[in-house]
């Protein structure tokens, strides 16, 4: 069995593989029932009802014509968001796969060469640069891997399909219209399968509305213009909600057993209480004071730990996917000096994706609200998770175990 069952799309594999897919802002999955949903409108009857409305909405029919007139769909990009295979990793292997060394040190890299800029960043929107540069290196390896195919047609395509289609189709207007303020061609727009652009992967109503013109050239382009990348990402995570001046995550140690049932980044106490409960600094002193803190276990209570703070939630808005945010912000903490972590820290037993499944379709059988049963280790299973071991009398970590899996057999 591996340890840490995470399951990602294909997207996301294909980043991990360093082939130019993007994470990007994660795109809301589909209502279960659309998964596959069948297109009845003929492409060409659907591009012209679109033209009308975008036309209604103000945006130039010149515009839409020189854009996406006479463009065809792009099924390997339908088959791309259809596509039902998955691969799983442990968090921990997820973690050093794309938090590695080389990235670290590329985001120290750009810290000192653009010191000016970053901290100007910072003193206008409260981010520090370290943050940015923790998303830069997951999103596009600094540019490195920001997709090869044309954004206006994947938009289209996603647009008329019917999987997601309400979604994309505001997201093609909205890319009309950084075309319209002389943002970017579409022909400059060259980006991921699933439409995001620039070297931070802004999905186009991002780039329109928080895009920052940072060098003053006139334009946003975050694609090349490393002034408005930085600007632009500033205050795209200040408008989430980042707090000036306060932490997002660090690692801890846990000494000893303490109530489970509170590591949950719903529950939020002060440090002061976790340095009762046994709660260590990694490399300092923990302070005890009441500055408050939610203790995460992405691998239950024998993986890594860590206290997240408020601004940790920035994170989980960025992307979903816990442990894409635990990663990107313990990277963006090691730019600032904290320590790697150990990768002996993983070696915690638990169930493989078929196992995943079979927990999710008996805790629903139970009446608890997991999700569809996809194999995916998200929010609503772990919240499951944590409530049968509480009936159960397991350690409440909300992380799944064999023994978990086990006793839920034996009461079928």
């Amino acid at each position: 069995m591996r340890a840490g069952f995470l399951v990602l799309s294909i997207a996301t594999m294909a980043f991990a593989s360093m082939s130019g897919a993007a994470f990007a802002e994660a795109t809301p999955p589909p209502p279960a029932n659309k998964r596959n949903c069948q297109n009845t409108v003929p492409f060409q009857r659907w591009l012209a009802d679109f033209r009308r409305e975008a036309i209604a909405e103000g945006i130039h029919a010149a515009t839409i014509d020189d854009a996406i007139g006479g463009m065809t769909p792009d099924m390997s990009v339908v088959a791309r968001d259809r596509k039902q295979g998955f691969f799983s990793q442990t968090f921990i292997d997820f973690y050093f796969k794309l938090a590695t060394n080389g990235r670290e040190k590329m985001g120290k890299s750009y810290l000192q060469r653009y010191k000016s800029i970053f901290d100007r960043a910072e003193q206008q929107y409260g981010v520090p640069g370290a943050v940015i540069t923790g998303f830069w290196a997951l999103e596009s390896d600094f540019g490195g891997g920001m997709g090869n195919l044309s954004v206006m047609r994947s938009l289209v395509t996603l647009a008329w399909d019917c999987r997601r289609g309400d979604f994309f189709r505001n997201e093609l207007k909205a890319a009309l219209k950084i075309i319209e303020r002389g943002d970017l061609t579409a022909d400059q727009m060259i980006g991921s399968w699933a439409g995001e652009l620039g070297q931070t992967q802004f999905l186009p109503q991002h780039y329109y509305n928080y895009g920052v013109d940072y060098d003053g050239d006139g334009r946003v382009d975050l694609i090349r213009d490393i002034p408005d990348i930085i600007g632009s990402s500033a205050n795209f995570i200040a408008s989430m909600g980042w707090k000036r001046g306060e932490p997002w995550l660090e690692q801890v140690r846990v000494t000893k057993e303490l109530p489970w049932e509170k590591a949950d980044l719903t529950v939020l106490l002060p440090r002061s209480q976790w340095v009762a409960w046994g709660v260590e600094g990694v490399g300092h002193r923990l302070p005890s004071d009441d500055l408050q803190a939610s203790l995460l276990l992405p691998m239950g209570r024998n993986g890594p730990a860590f206290l997240a703070y408020n601004n940790f939630r920035v994170y989980t808005q960025w992307n979903q996917s816990l442990t894409y945010a635990t990663t990107a912000a313990h990277l963006a903490a090691r730019m600032m000096g904290a320590p790697n972590l150990s990768r002996a820290s993983g070696n915690v037993p638990s169930l493989g994706y078929e196992q995943t499944k079979e927990l999710q379709a008996l805790l629903k059988r139970r009446g608890f609200d997991v999700g569809e049963v996809d194999g995916k280790l998200g929010a609503g299973t772990r919240k499951a998770v944590k409530e049968m071991q509480i009936k159960l009398g397991f350690p409440a970590d909300s992380y799944p175990t064999s023994e978990l899996l086990t006793a839920l057999r034996g009461r079928s």
